[in-house]
């Protein structure tokens, strides 16, 4: 039998700067398999965490940079996430009919008891 080890929950909340114009619609996960790894060894000693990560996302929906913006307080969690999030594929930001950057705030939960929670972009997600 595979065990398949993911994290298993994040969802994307938008942060951006106030400026003038219109108002930015926040880019949309797009769907496919989540490339954040659950650490083998942290697995193996059933630890559990949760990693918040700040990401940019470009104006085609690439992340291009990633940052710990809360640390789990364990290192292989923290490290998982930043790697995985480099992965991960959103649509455009908009701002009227322009795509934008933006920068998200992408909490990671590594937890081995609870289901997968859905991914939201909604205004309250965290």
């Amino acid at each position: 039998m595979k065990v398949v080890r993911k994290a298993l929950g994040f969802a994307v909340c938008v942060s951006v700067p106030a400026c003038g114009g219109d108002e930015i619609e926040r880019p949309r996960f797009l769907s496919g398999e989540v490339p954040i790894e659950y650490p083998l060894q942290m697995w193996d000693q059933d630890m559990e965490g949760e990693t918040v990560l700040t990401v940019r996302v470009s104006a085609t929906g690439v992340v291009d940079s990633v940052r710990v913006l809360e640390s789990s307080g364990h290192w292989a969690f923290d490290s998982a996430a930043v790697e995985g999030a480099r992965h991960l594929q959103f649509s455009s930001a908009r701002q009227g009919d322009k795509q934008v950057e933006v920068w998200a705030h992408v909490p990671v939960r590594f937890s081995k008891s609870s289901r997968p929670d859905s991914l939201d972009s909604g205004p309250n997600s965290r």
